[in-house]
């Protein structure tokens, strides 16, 4: 009866909360002085234009946003924040003063500057081409609460008819002659003063390029004649008399000097010259000889000679930044005395040689298994004075699962993993390099792992990569292997394993030696990027990787026909693999957004091998993937995943050779840093050939009745967004079942929330960080 009773006080406060507030929001003129008027709002309206129709909407538009002071906001016509402002009362108490923080004052008719905004309603207007506006305008007082309507006259908008430039021979004028056929002034176009604006920043950029360094837009002004007639205009962009000389020349670059060591600290002795080292064009000041003078020749772009140019100057700030080996990077320019020639000078602070960092993480299942992970990382930066970048990282963790079929089974990784980055292409008899904003890098890997899982296995992992990463832009990024190893070795298999492997024999594949051996390539596109959250556009990302093909075509494997090869005591893997993963976002809204995957995953294994090494399989299912399904336990195929358990009541990782898989999303804020989401997924992973018989995987080939296999989920999800940090929540539930027999797949129709059985065995939580794509 307690409870009951609380709940009814609850409502019954809350009931007179909103009571009082409706109440006192009704009398909205409450706290308004005598000789005063609440401001409701104003009324604009647009006539005589003879621009198109919907230029004049947005033209509207746009005047009424200018228009001062805003009324007070509401919802569905009733003034919430003012209404609570005014529940507050004269003490000066915690309550009072969180309604008047949390409420609105009241906008009086007195902060109505009605001349004021005649004019900027008039200056707009005349900026975009209506040049004999008129606008008038008026205010309506009744009961204490005031608004004001205006009326614009906007008239005949003026067009370009002619543009001009600069006619003289001086070095500047033919400069912008050469670029007018670039003008974003049309004849033709409306006369709109903010195009004329752009006009002068584009020409700006331009010489720019062309070496004038010292120009700026204001040096240029542009005339408007409008006495042609016929609502016309011509143009004449020409400079301002009172600029100096100096803005109107072309510089070329004198001397550059690099102090790669400069300390603010010291910045009086770091920017003196001695002891500078001249290189191939640039003299290098660094009295401890911290960096190698290469590594400027490579990574800037002006040489002693060359004509200043914008693009050259933001590719050598962007490159030393992306180096990674500098925590500040300064640059400025000097004017040689008597001369059109420039002085370069780059300011650089190492970041620390050596750093030693440490993360901890954890994770959580829906199968009741917790774990965490504990990294080492070591960084010796510039390690040869080239700049390059050793990384030694060393790492441990375990999950373990409290109670259900995993109890007892706790697993164990830990390793380390040594990587060596250069920030240049090392090719063998070749030097080359590139000019973009991001420094290519040559990255040589070793790794050592070990995966224990108490009472079942130990697996031990070799792996070493050789290969280059490049970008052409902030968008796309390469990737390339051509030397990729991985050398896999079980340890320990136990008893109990081994006998389960009689009753599931897939369960083999996890423990199989395995000896990869290729090469691959990696493509990324991203138009996400720099972009605000929730923005629109298109991602992709494409796999191709290749094993054994050399080794196979060598010694003619055929592991079909029973000739399989071994290198180094153990075979080796053959195989062509692909994955295509495609994403389309697209903006609804100022704070939604719909997202949208496509994954396309092929992989062949052909001459050595009869199916894809287990490391290089596929998945499905999981918080990434097929969220109404645990992780890695979708198909292959019709093949139902989750009867591979035996009498321990283990369950194996259910891999495939093939992958389809399809994501929608719909994602919204709901409040400050919580956001919403809707989801569907669906897919599947297949084998590409037949499976043994002793495997026991009916259906789990692909065939062209793929589609009718794909299992299919959906759900909600919460997302708890801070920046640095993005906490997220998704529950899903199964509705489509491709192991059930045709026909009875589609599983919506079954849905009981009220069924704990049901609950147990459909409702999938997924706890992770990050959003799934």
């Amino acid at each position: 009866m307690k409870i009951k009773k609380s709940k009814i006080t609850a409502a019954y406060i809350l009931s007179a909360v909103l009571f009082a507030l409706l109440s006192t929001g009704c009398n909205v003129t409450k706290n308004v002085p005598e000789n005063d008027a609440l401001y409701t709002g104003h009324k604009l309206e647009l006539k005589n234009s003879t621009a198109s129709k919907s230029y004049n909407k947005v033209l509207k538009t746009d005047l009424t946003g200018l228009l001062r002071p805003k009324p007070n906001s509401s919802i569905l016509g009733i003034k919430f924040k003012l209404g609570l402002y005014n529940m507050a009362g004269k003490k000066d108490n915690f309550i009072n003063r969180f309604l008047r923080k949390t409420g609105e004052p009241p906008v009086l008719l007195s902060q109505l500057n009605l001349d004021r905004n005649i004019q900027v309603l008039t200056n707009t207007l005349e900026n975009k081409g209506f040049f004999h506006a008129r606008v008038t305008g008026d205010t309506t007082v009744k009961n204490k609460k005031a608004s004001s309507s205006y009326v614009a006259d906007a008239g005949t908008q003026y067009t370009i008819n002619e543009v001009t430039f600069p006619d003289d021979s001086s070095a500047i004028s033919q400069a912008i002659r050469s670029i007018s056929g670039e003008t974003i002034l049309k004849k033709g176009k409306p006369f709109i003063l903010d195009v004329v604006k752009g006009e002068r920043l584009r020409i700006d950029v331009a010489l720019k390029e062309k070496g004038f360094y010292y120009f700026n837009p204001e040096d240029l002004i542009v005339l408007v004649d409008s006495t042609i007639g016929n609502t016309a205009t011509n143009l004449h962009v020409r400079f301002k008399p009172e600029i100096p000389m100096s803005n109107k020349q072309a510089y070329t670059i004198n001397k550059v000097f690099v102090y790669s060591n400069y300390n603010l600290n010291t910045a009086k002795r770091d920017t003196l010259k001695t002891d500078s080292i001249f290189y191939n064009g640039y003299s290098v000041i660094d009295r401890r000889k911290t960096f190698k003078p290469q590594v400027f020749d490579r990574i800037l772009q002006f040489k002693p000679g060359d004509l200043y140019n914008r693009t050259d100057h933001n590719l050598s700030l962007n490159r030393l930044i992306n180096l990674g080996a500098f925590k500040f990077v300064k640059n400025r320019f000097e004017q040689v005395p008597d001369s059109f020639k420039l002085n370069t000078y780059y300011y650089l602070t190492p970041l620390p040689k050596k750093s030693l960092s440490a993360e901890i993480g954890g994770l959580t299942k829906s199968n009741n298994v917790t774990g965490s992970e504990l990294t080492l990382r070591w960084r010796n930066r510039n390690t040869f004075r080239g700049a390059e970048l050793l990384t030694i990282t060393a790492y441990g963790g375990f999950e373990v699962q409290y109670s259900g079929q995993y109890s007892g089974y706790n697993t164990m990784r830990y390793g380390a993993e040594a990587n060596l980055t250069f920030p240049r292409f090392l090719i063998p008899f070749f030097n080359f390099n590139t000019s973009g904003s991001f420094v290519p890098r040559t990255n040589i890997q070793f790794g050592y792992d070990i995966l224990q899982r108490q009472k079942l296995y130990a697996l031990n992992s070799f792996r070493g990569q050789f290969g280059y990463i490049w970008k052409e832009n902030a968008r796309k990024e390469h990737q390339f292997n051509p030397i990729s190893v991985n050398y896999v070795q079980p340890l320990n298999v136990s008893k109990i394993y081994a006998d389960s492997i009689q009753y599931n024999p897939i369960l083999q594949r996890a423990i199989e030696q395995q000896f990869i051996i290729g090469s691959n390539y990696n493509f990324n596109y991203n138009e996400l990027v720099g972009r605000e959250k929730n923005a629109g556009g298109f991602y992709f990302n494409g796999l191709l990787d290749l094993s054994g093909n050399i080794a196979g075509l060598v010694s003619g494997a055929n592991a079909k026909q029973g000739k399989v090869v071994e290198l180094f005591g153990t075979p080796f893997s053959q195989y062509f693999k692909t994955e295509l993963d495609t994403r389309y976002y697209v903006k609804i809204g100022t704070n939604s957004q719909w997202a949208n995957r496509l994954i396309l995953g092929v992989g062949v294994p052909y001459g050595n091998s009869k199916i894809l090494p287990f490391v290089k399989q596929f998945f499905a299912g999981g918080s990434n993937s097929l969220r109404g399904f645990r992780s890695r336990s979708v198909g292959p195929g019709t093949y139902d995943g989750s009867r591979g358990a035996d009498s321990t009541g283990f369950f194996p990782d259910i891999t495939g050779d093939m992958k389809l898989e399809i994501n929608t999303e719909y994602r919204r804020k709901l409040f400050s840093i919580v956001d919403g989401a809707f989801f569907i997924d669906a897919g599947n992973v297949w084998l590409y050939n037949e499976p043994a018989p002793e495997d026991k995987q009916q259906g789990a080939k692909f065939t062209k009745s793929f589609l009718k296999e794909l299992a299919a989920d959906m759900g909600v999800g919460i997302r708890i967004d801070v920046t640095i940090l993005l906490l997220r929540l998704d529950v899903a539930i199964p509705i489509r079942k491709p192991w059930l027999p045709a026909g009875q797949r589609n599983v919506i129709n079954q849905i009981d929330f009220g069924s704990s059985a049901w609950r147990k065995e459909n409702i999938i939580w997924n706890l992770a960080i990050g959003l799934p794509f």
